[in-house]
């Protein structure tokens, strides 16, 4: 299947707020965008996108600039900005309060679904310096065309694995626990409730283990687990973070509702409670398969509209008809004037608790590691800590947890047969875009003259937290 098959073309994307249009994300792939150094081409293609953050503003971001060089100069140093929250470097990089609540505060709640007083500075470098500041173009946003992510990649990638290499695939069923070894030092029976059949499995003989968990899934894994748990203390200090709600919601309506966007983002609405809100118009973005939409009807009768609430534990306490109702009532219109005249003919609302990552301050050094202290035992997933394996691929992101992923199966195999003998029959990762070369040679300059303040005076030069008074 061809790219184009699964994916839309490049997408823009708006931001909402109760004043109205915020700003507008532009499509830098394919534009005739002038392709200026990053993050001077997002500044110059962006000047006219912002409705009402007044450029002054947003000229105050430049004070992150240091922050994005200075962040892996070593160890140490990322360890400070881990423990450090995202709010306490935003001030004192002197980022403006208007350009934190107004543009800030509402991306992080939908790109790392937490407010930036929530969140660990060094994650949140890295998630900004990923999307917006590595590349030009780096922020380019593609959707699913049709059906789900689950229908056109996941199913077709399982069904490959199950055809090529005779791999049995358990849908409907998770891990109850997992038995130790202590001969061993291995992991050799897993446990796993099947929830078809309603009852409890026991896989015998496992030669290997790949803990493709988040923190809640861990939890309930570790907790049923003792052993586990006193023989990979990692796996234990992981299970006690924490994760963060999701509710979705999808409504099919009465009538077609025109946008200038299919993607767009609520920002400062009350009626969100905390929450970061998006809500995309799946009849545009899937507008050659829409009658699937509606179930597989020849006359759709009009837009259908997913909407995602993050950091939703406030959102999710409210019932299903009163989450519609405040979608209908206090946000869908107040972006986009035309919802106001639609009505709601149908609803699903999901709650999914402790569904996400959250990189909470000082988290770094729990996060599971991809190898373990127990040899069959890898983890996988965007939260884990790849240590030599690392990726450039940062954040709540999906191509990290791929990655992880097939770095965790290359473990498995140097663990199993050898560094030598797994060499050829490692699965390769395809790295990320080289830095810009501005950046390169930023982060070079910063760290030989940081380097050589180490030396002379001993490891008091912590970059950012010297400059800004950070500590």
């Amino acid at each position: 299947m061809n790219e184009e098959d699964v994916f839309t073309e490049y997408t823009r994307s708006s931001f909402f707020s109760p004043d109205g249009l915020e700003a507008t994300a532009p499509v830098f792939s394919g534009s005739d965008v002038l392709q200026l150094p990053s993050p001077f081409g997002q500044v110059f293609a962006t000047f006219d996108n912002f409705k009402r953050l007044p450029l002054a503003d947003r000229a105050t971001m430049v004070g992150l600039l240091y922050a994005v060089l200075d962040l892996n100069r070593n160890e140490r140093v990322f360890e400070k900005y881990d423990r450090a929250t995202a709010h306490e470097l935003f001030t004192k990089c002197g980022l403006s309060k208007r350009l934190v609540d107004e543009f800030l505060k509402p991306t992080l709640l939908v790109g790392l679904f937490k407010p930036p007083e929530e969140l660990s500075a060094a994650v949140t470098m890295e998630l900004l310096y990923y999307y917006a500041l590595a590349h030009q173009d780096s922020f380019d946003v593609r959707w699913i065309k049709s059906k789900s992510i689950g229908e056109l990649i996941i199913a077709p990638m399982a069904e490959m694995l199950t055809d090529k290499y005779d791999l049995d695939v358990k849908g409907g069923c998770f891990v109850k626990s997992l038995h130790f070894n202590s001969k061993k030092n291995a992991i050799d029976k897993v446990t796993y409730f099947d929830t078809t059949s309603k009852r409890e499995v026991v896989i015998d003989d496992v030669d290997a283990v790949v803990l493709a968990l988040g923190a809640k899934g861990l939890k309930s894994v570790v907790s049923n687990s003792p052993e586990l748990a006193k023989n990979a203390p990692e796996l234990a200090a992981a299970a006690s973070l924490g994760a963060i709600d999701v509710v979705s919601v999808r409504l099919w309506l009465d009538k077609y509702v025109a946008t200038d966007t299919p993607a767009n983002v609520f920002s400062r609405f009350p009626a969100l409670r905390g929450a970061g809100g998006t809500f995309f118009m799946l009849d545009q973005l899937q507008r050659d398969t829409e009658n699937e939409l509606w179930g597989g009807q020849e006359t759709p009768k009009g837009s259908v509209v997913a909407c995602d609430f993050y950091n939703s534990s406030a959102i999710a306490t409210l019932s299903d008809e009163d989450i519609v109702k405040t979608l209908m009532k206090d946000l869908l219109p107040e972006a986009v004037e035309a919802f106001r005249d639609a009505g709601v003919l149908d609803f699903c609302v999901q709650r999914y608790p402790q569904a996400v990552s959250h990189f909470s301050p000082g988290s770094f050094a729990k996060r599971p590691p991809l190898q373990t202290s127990i040899a069959n035992v890898v983890c996988a997933g965007d939260w884990v800590r790849m240590g030599d394996r690392e990726f450039g691929a940062k954040g709540l992101c999906q191509e990290r947890a791929f990655v992880s992923g097939i770095e965790a199966g290359n473990a498995l195999l140097v663990e199993t047969l050898g560094a030598s003998r797994a060499e050829g029959k490692k699965h390769p990762v395809i790295p990320i875009r080289a830095d810009e070369i501005q950046v390169e040679v930023g982060r070079a300059v910063n760290g030989n003259v940081l380097s050589n303040v180490d030396r002379l005076l001993g490891p008091i030069s912590d970059g950012a937290f010297t400059v800004f008074g950070l500590r």
